[in-house]
């Protein structure tokens, strides 16, 4: 291998353009199977976003099932999931466009089911016994008005029959093989459904309407994850009343723990569709579960009880279906980008059904992530995972440390993984070290972690960020004089805390972040209006609370350059948050941009706007930090600098 060639931190060419991740990529979200057949939804950047359904036939052969007109993607709960269902080998799925239903066979166009108005349709489940479609239906009709969400029935000339309504929330419909009885979930304001929620069944009759529902488990202290039924017709689900996510199993009238383990077998529902385990025959259940803040898999047996793990090169599985001695899943392993993966049960071999970016990378060129245990607090720890910078070419300067981006994760009821990610490897591959954080309130470490954020978010979630910060400067290995923090979303919120009340960063970069809680309060959407009750206090009587971590409110405190990123579309979290603080900075004669992409919405989509956003935040740091980035970048507007 020839001599590595010395280069200021952050200065190196890197083969990770923001074009390749941009427009090379797609993101794989809901997985299905069908006989032999598997379909999945692919977001498609270089498609503006565009949300297509693929299915790979058992010769390999892979296609676009879904119409080219179409996208097929959710807007209930604004972030959607469960946008399709195969049922009697159609698709069925709501389109982005108008929200309607529609279905499709194979090589026909499709055509509308539901009626047009204003209804969002999420958690489609095909009711084979009544060939009809169960949903969950957001009703948008009264504006000004919360939405109203129901669970429906819709026959296949259009017909709706709602099954169940009352409560604020409802998601995960499943029917029985046998299609004589009926499972839900349902919750209410103030709660999330990590935080409590209720899990029901019901018999059914002939035509499919609800005979005495009753509640199964669950609570406004208890989560309940992913009902589904077996092969025999036993119900399943998982629940955190152990502390823990597990998996437990009602049959005759009685509930038992199928498998106690001091790991997560389930996550936060922030998407409809989600999936953590499932049934490969009547006697082996195949699942994914969180131990220590990494995605392992296992089987079952049912009969005996009997525990396997499996050792597979993956640290992230998603969506996993199973079905006829196989299991179908989406997995995130050290060196390359994600790939859909099938496992066959009895041999224990896998292999790659599909994989989600074109090109892979050179060995030399990937940061390997050492997970890092943080003190913080009062004899606690914080959670992540450190990247050192890494490039098959290049080296930093001697007696030089690199820069360091701190990442903090959106929520901020969730997680970071390890798993491989080329918006990550574009830092590291160009001199910059990077800390993705797993702060305490994060999934995957059990309910007393996932808790810990309660009536503490803008406290802990900053204080963890800065901690492990410091704590690898302590280390020498990365510069103290420049620190960085990013975030998305929630995690915007904690990169405003962080940059305005723990005088540890001296850049930070906000995309959709929130910068007044108040207003936030006061305008966000359904099912996220009431989520603040738990993480800071209720509205109004925690006033006060919400004035004091708002950054907006003390931006005495903030004297380091900011750049922000936001999508004019976003309803959840509006742009008037970015604008507010942008304007503050100004006044206050700090450096500040701001980024905006009038056809996003929460999160970017299209291809342009991801290249815009990681350039721009490179372009950012390269001034703020000078440095001189290799790359051949557009000059960005910083104001004040």
């Amino acid at each position: 291998m020839p001599n590595k060639i010395n280069a200021p931190y952050g200065s190196w060419s890197s083969q990770i353009t923001a074009d390749w991740i941009a427009a090379g990529t797609v993101e794989i979200g809901q997985i299905q199977l069908d006989g032999g057949s598997v379909y999945w939804n692919e977001v498609r950047p270089s498609e503006k976003g565009r949300s297509v359904v693929r299915r790979r036939e058992p010769d390999g052969c892979i296609e676009d099932f879904s119409a080219d007109a179409f996208s097929v993607r959710s807007r209930a709960h604004e972030y959607g999931g469960g946008a399709f269902t195969i049922g009697n080998s159609t698709l069925w799925f709501s389109n982005d466009a108008d929200g309607r239903v529609y279905r499709q066979s194979a090589g026909a166009e499709p055509e509308p089911l539901t009626a047009e108005g204003q209804w969002r349709f999420a958690d489609l489940e095909w009711d084979d016994r009544r060939s009809r479609l169960i949903a969950v239906r957001e009703n948008h009709e009264v504006y000004g008005r919360e939405p109203l969400n129901e669970l429906v029935a819709i026959a296949i000339d259009g017909q709706i029959t709602v099954l169940a309504k009352g409560n604020d929330f409802y998601a995960s419909p499943k029917i029985s093989p046998d299609g004589h009885r009926f499972a839900w979930l349902s919750w209410s304001h103030p709660n999330m459904p990590w935080d409590g929620c209720e899990l029901w069944c019901s018999e059914l009759d002939e035509q499919g309407e609800l005979l005495l529902p009753k509640r199964v488990a669950g609570g406004v202290d208890e989560s309940i994850f992913q009902p589904e039924f077996s092969p025999d017709g036993k119900l399943y689900f998982v629940s955190d009343r152990s502390g823990w996510w597990n998996i437990y199993r009602h049959a005759d009238g009685e509930i038992e723990q199928v498998l106690p383990l001091e790991a997560d077998f389930g996550l936060p529902q922030w998407v409809f569709g989600m999936s953590m385990y499932g049934f490969a025959s009547e006697n082996t259940l195949v699942a994914t579960y969180i131990l220590d803040g990494l995605f392992k898999i296992c089987m079952i047996e049912i009969n005996t009880g009997d525990f396997e793990p499996l050792l597979l090169p993956f640290v992230e599985i998603q969506g996993l279906k199973a079905s006829a001695g196989r299991a179908v899943f989406l997995a995130g392993g050290l060196k390359e980008p994600r790939v859909i993966v099938s496992l066959e049960t009895e041999s224990r071999e896998i292999s790659v059904l599909y994989h989600s970016a074109s090109a892979t990378l050179d060995a030399g060129n990937v940061s390997r992530p050492i997970t890092v245990t943080v003190p913080v607090g009062k004899n606690e720890f914080a959670h992540g995972f450190f990247y050192h910078p890494q490039n098959a070419k290049f080296d930093g300067l001697p007696t030089d440390l690199p820069p360091l981006i701190v990442k903090s994760h959106g929520g901020p009821t969730g997680q970071t993984t390890a798993a491989f990610d080329l918006k990550t490897q574009f830092w590291t591959s160009r001199g910059f070290a990077v800390l993705d954080m797993n702060y305490r309130g994060s999934t995957g470490f059990g309910r007393a972690y996932r808790h810990r954020l309660n009536g503490e978010w803008g406290r802990i979630d900053l204080e963890d960020c800065a901690a492990g910060a410091r704590w690898l400067s302590n280390k020498e290995w990365v510069d103290e004089q420049r620190m960085a923090i990013s975030g998305r979303s929630a995690g915007g919120y904690t990169t405003l805390c962080a940059l305005t009340f723990a005088n540890c960063f001296s850049a930070g970069a906000s995309h959709y972040g929130i910068g007044d809680l108040s207003a936030l309060v006061k305008g966000t959407h359904k099912f996220e209006s009431r989520y603040l009750d738990g993480l800071v206090g209720p509205w109004p009587e925690a006033e006060e609370e919400y004035r004091a971590r708002s950054p907006i409110n003390h931006v005495d405190g903030l004297d380091c350059p900011v750049i922000f990123f936001q999508g004019l579309q976003d309803k959840v979290v509006p742009s008037d948050q970015a604008e507010a603080m942008v304007e503050v900075l100004r006044e206050k004669r700090i450096a500040v941009a701001y980024v905006t992409f009038p056809e996003e919405g929460h999160g970017f989509r299209q291809a342009a706007n991801i290249k815009a956003a990681l350039e721009g935040e490179l372009y950012f740091y390269g001034k703020v930090f000078k440095i001189e980035p290799a790359d051949n970048l557009e000059t960005l507007l910083i104001e004040n600098l």
